[in-house]
């Protein structure tokens, strides 16, 4: 697993999309006990916040302390500091797997063989993630398809694609559930959408090795735009049973 966020965990934390209890009430359609939920590759326990109510337990693992320092307390949710593909928990205890945003940085074989070891009989495992960012306003959201496209193309870890993908494409071991299709939506100011564009890994990547800003373009756009951006993010979901 990577651990590409760490350095700007305060950053990612202030700047990424929350979750919607839309998504979580999708997935306990499928959970029949609600007595201890994983979530992996936790973060700053954006998604771990929205499990917390649910479950008597939440164990919320990640490589990252210091994304894990930013997580929010709940006297129910135990943040732990160990890789998805190695955890200390006990087998067939677990009545809920999830990950969000985060299953395409796994070892997926890994990964998959410790689910099925720690699932209960009944458990159940999603995948939760977003898709590529599209901003009402015509002429940002032109400029950001071109940041994704053209400007950071050769920038993006292998791994962006199974989100460009969808996550249809990422290995799915389980007896899979159908889902509704769902979008996260929010209206966003202009720095909003600079900070969160700014998270990207490939951005990063790419100001590592030029001296020219990528966000200029969209920057001056912005001076223009209006004070509050519609800003809408697929919402990618695949549920399973063991």
């Amino acid at each position: 697993m990577k651990d590409l966020f760490s350095n700007h965990s305060l950053g990612y934390k202030q700047a990424r999309p929350n979750y919607s209890i839309q998504i979580v009430k999708e997935i306990l359609k499928h959970v029949p006990q609600r007595n201890f939920a994983w979530d992996c590759g936790a973060g700053s326990g954006q998604f771990t916040q929205l499990l917390a109510p649910y479950f008597d337990q939440v164990v919320a693992s990640d490589i990252s302390e210091a994304q894990l320092q930013q997580a929010p307390y709940f006297e129910n949710v135990s943040y732990q500091l160990q890789a998805a593909e190695q955890s200390n928990l006990p087998a067939q205890s677990i009545d809920l797997v999830t990950v969000a945003q985060a299953i395409h940085w796994f070892d997926f074989d890994a990964f998959y063989k410790e689910v099925k070891r720690v699932l209960k009989p009944q458990g159940v495992f999603a995948a939760i993630g977003y898709g590529l960012i599209e901003v009402q306003d015509a002429a940002v959201n032109s400029l950001v398809q071109q940041l994704y496209f053209e400007t950071l193309n050769g920038y993006w870890d292998s791994e962006r694609r199974y989100i460009d993908e969808l996550y249809q494409t990422i290995p799915f071991p389980f007896n899979e559930q159908a889902v509704a299709e769902m979008h996260l939506q929010y209206q966003w100011s202009p720095q909003q959408l600079l900070s969160y564009l700014r998270t990207w890994s490939a951005l990063k990547h790419y100001q590592d090795k030029n001296e020219h800003d990528p966000l200029q373009s969209i920057s001056n756009a912005l001076k223009v735009a209006p004070e509050k951006l519609d800003v809408t993010f697929p919402v990618l979901l695949r549920i399973g049973t063991v």
